[in-house]
Order: C-alpha cells, then structure tokens, then sequence
C-alpha cells in the first residue's frame, strides 16, 4: 500500500524575478494564462497519480508566487486536487498580494496554511532584494492570516549584502512581532547565474564571512528557541503542533507527485521525476513533459543521507543498509560523532547541535563513505 504522499503544484509566475533567485520563474505581465495552467496541472496529475493510491495527504503550492494566480483560477485548482483526507494544503504568498478578498478565496477553496514570503521587514533591504512589500504589507497580511487559517509561516533571509548582526537582530525581532508560529531561515546564497552571484563576482556586493554567517545562524537559532519555535529541521522552527506536515515527507523521502514546470516528484517505488523547466513547453505538451531516474544503491542511500540528516529525527543506518544495500562506514560515523558532528540516539543517527552549522559537509563526508554492506554470513 502507497505510505501518505504530498502533492506539489509549482506556479511559476512572480512579479519580478527577485537577483537572488534561481528557481525557475517567469515575470507576470498580467497576462498570465491561469486557466490554461490549471487545465495543465489537472491533466498532469490525472495521468501520474496512477503510481499513487488514494487522495494527496498534503497539498502545496509553490513557485514562484501562487498568490498570483487570480481567486477563482486558485478554487478551480484546489477543487480538483483536494480531498476530505487531505490534512494540510499550504500556500506560499508574498505579503502585498493578501487581503481580505484573497484569503477569504484562498480558504474558501481549501487552504489551511499560508507560508508568507516576508524575507525581511527592512525597507532597504526590501528593495535590494527586489522585494514589493513594506513592513506595513507584512504586518498586515500577518494579523489577517493568522486570523484566517489554523496555522501559518513566516520566511526570514539572513547573511544578506552588508548586513550586520545587530541589523538582523531588528529584522528578527520585527518578524517576531508578528507572532508567525512557524518560521523558515534561508541564509542567502549566491546562486550561479543570478544577478547576485554576478554582482559579487565583479566585487559589487559583499556578503558576510564565513564566521559572520555562522554567528547569525547562531543566533537566529537561540532566540527563535527562546520565543518558542524549536528547530526540527536545519532552517525550520515551528511551535509544537504547527511543523509543516508536507515539507516534513520530504525529509522523511516520502512519496510526493509533482506538477507544473521545473517540479520534481518521488514515486512510491524509488523513481525519481522531474518536469521541463519551460512553462511554455509545459503548457504546450500533450502529454506530463517529464524526465525519470531511479536511483539504486549508492545513489538511493545518499538521496537518504541527503533528506534525512536535515531533519531533527536523523537517518536509521541500519533501516538504509536493508533498504539499499549500502551504508557509510563505520570509522567515518565514529569520527563525526567524536567531533560533535553527529549523535546516536535511539538508534538513529543525527546531526549534533554542532553539526547544524555545517550540515552539508557532515552530508557530504557520510556520502563519501558509502560502502556496500556485507552479506551476513550464514550459521549453518
């Protein structure tokens, strides 16, 4: 029987491409073709989800900026994707597109969670980053979502152009104000292609050292602790009760169907699929427009390395061994943990508090020390 599996919709629409940005996205020139999108998505899910049993655990709308698709292209979308089984439908939206009208639509069509893009309530920053909203946009789609939905998140972007510690410690505490019971941190990254990396390439813009970054992570971590919102992810802080049940299935390499142009989607069987990254070929295919890989023992034990060390529960190397033959090597497990990288807890291995300041390395060296698991010798 299929596990609960999430349904990923990528809108890919935004106001303007953001310089830091290098998901895809197309601009919005207010012409853009909802309708025609909607029909895509219902079709491409109709021909997929045959690898799927049942009706989606989880909905999300991603992008992009699913907040601009108008209100009744949004209801005819999520009639089509939501079931009375479906325990969370979420939906990303940027803080000047949520008014009373919006949200009431929004809800009306089955949204239970709205994930705010806020990424800072500086104003100048607001405009570095491209960003349409004013902390006054911020604060009031916060009060009306958390007012409209039982649960909601906030984005906060950190280690931005000569940001400060004691600047983001305002950003923080302006966020905080808002009373998101959810937050999500994303440390800017200078992302090859974008208009950042190029202007940090030609020694137009500065971001923080190394040990700054690090310290404003620390940072962030403490006094989100503080306010209530424990880390159960690398950048995710939530209350007890508001994790985001979608993203979590992701770490835990459960199923997921994905659709829309650039999306990626996980099969209950191990494959892996990723759609064109063209709206316009997307839109024009008769047929889901999609790639297939299936990775297998290595490579399916470091998808599961990869996943599962983001998240707060850890990897069961014992569980990865049965599953894909492969596991990293003891010596390199033992070195981690010597160093206060990594933990066991029962029987699970997971990143310690230090090794959350460099995840990715910790990842990375117990993907290079995969090896294949030995037969078990037999007794007879």
């Amino acid at each position: 029987m299929t596990p609960p599996w999430g349904l990923y919709v990528h809108v890919p629409w935004c106001r303007i491409r953001c310089p830091y940005c290098a998901f895809h996205v197309d601009p919005d020139r207010g012409d853009l073709p909802a309708y025609r999108f909607v029909d895509r998505v219902l079709a491409d899910v109709a021909a997929l989800r045959v690898d799927y049993e049942g009706t989606p655990h989880t909905v999300y709308l991603g992008g992009g900026t699913p907040s601009r698709l108008p209100a009744p292209a949004l209801a005819r979308l999520l009639d089509g994707l939501v079931a009375p089984e479906t325990v969370e439908v979420t939906c990303e939206a940027n803080p000047e597109d949520v008014d009373e009208a919006w949200l009431e639509a929004a809800v009306g069509a089955g949204v239970t969670r709205v994930s705010l893009g806020v990424q800072t309530l500086d104003p100048t920053d607001a405009r570095h980053l491209g960003r349409a909203h004013t902390p006054a946009h911020a604060q009031r789609a916060a009060a009306l979502v958390a007012d409209a939905v039982p649960t909601w998140s906030a984005d906060l972007m950190f280690a931005l152009p000569d940001q400060e510690l004691a600047d983001l410690e305002r950003d923080l505490e302006a966020l905080l104000e808002l009373g998101p019971p959810h937050v999500s941190l994303y440390g800017l990254t200078l992302e090859e292609g974008t208009p950042f990396a190029r202007a940090a390439a030609a020694g137009r813009l500065a971001t923080p050292e190394d040990e700054t970054w690090r310290a404003m992570y620390a940072h962030l971590v403490d006094r989100l602790g503080a306010a209530g919102l424990v880390r159960y992810e690398v950048s995710n802080f939530a209350r007890p009760g508001h994790e985001a049940v979608h993203n979590a299935g992701y770490w835990a390499l459960r199923p997921y169907l994905g659709v829309g142009p650039s999306a990626h989607g996980l099969t209950p069987d191990g494959r892996r699929a990723t759609m064109v990254s063209d709206t316009a070929a997307w839109l024009a295919a008769d047929r889901p427009p999609v790639t297939w890989e299936h990775p297998q023992g290595d490579e399916a034990a470091a998808d599961a390395l990869v996943a599962g060390l983001r998240g707060s529960a850890g990897v069961d190397l014992d569980l990865l061994a049965r599953t894909t033959g492969h596991r990293p090597r003891p010596e390199a497990v033992a070195r981690l943990v010597a160093g206060g990288l990594l933990e066991v807890v029962d029987g699970r291995t997971r990143l310690a508090a230090e090794g959350f300041f460099v995840a990715d390395a910790v990842t990375g060296a117990l993907v290079q020390a995969l090896a294949p698991v030995a037969p078990a010798r037999s007794t007879r």
